[in-house]
């Protein structure tokens, strides 16, 4: 892999962690809550309609799980654009570093909330979020 496309690749991994921002925050609004619930419903396989935004402190979680994820893609975004020309191996470094993190205390606290098959999506995110930034550019 070339810099040049790990630079490019940054933008995607930005946009996959940022967009899930938007959908979370929509979930603070009740009318505006189905693209959030139903993220939780897939999540926490079966599809089954449990996970539900009634409860306030549902939504509250949500306003604060959508604002992390869209700071955090931006950040990305950011690193891309404005530091990686100065530090490639550091950026790349820092946004793996970043995601393996958010997947073990995520798995984690899927596992312990009896959302197990959260975990196996995560597995899936990582993989398409990291994706050639495993190894250093050349």
């Amino acid at each position: 892999m070339t810099k040049q496309f790990h630079k490019s690749y940054l933008k995607f991994t930005a946009i996959v962690v940022g967009s899930f921002g938007p959908i979370f925050f929509l979930g603070t609004i009740l009318p505006t809550s189905e693209p959030a619930r139903w993220s939780l419903d897939l999540l926490s396989w079966p599809i089954d309609g449990l996970q539900n935004y009634q409860a306030p402190t549902t939504r509250f979680l949500s306003a604060l799980t959508g604002g992390f994820l869209f700071g955090w893609g931006v950040c990305i975004w950011c690193l891309q654009n404005w530091v990686y020309d100065l530090a490639p191996e550091g950026v790349r470094k820092s946004v793996v570093i970043g995601l393996v993190s958010w997947f073990f205390l995520d798995c984690a606290g899927s596992i312990a909330s009896d959302n197990a098959s959260n975990a196996i999506f995560n597995v899936l995110v990582l993989l398409i979020a990291v994706g050639p930034l495993w190894k250093s550019a050349k």
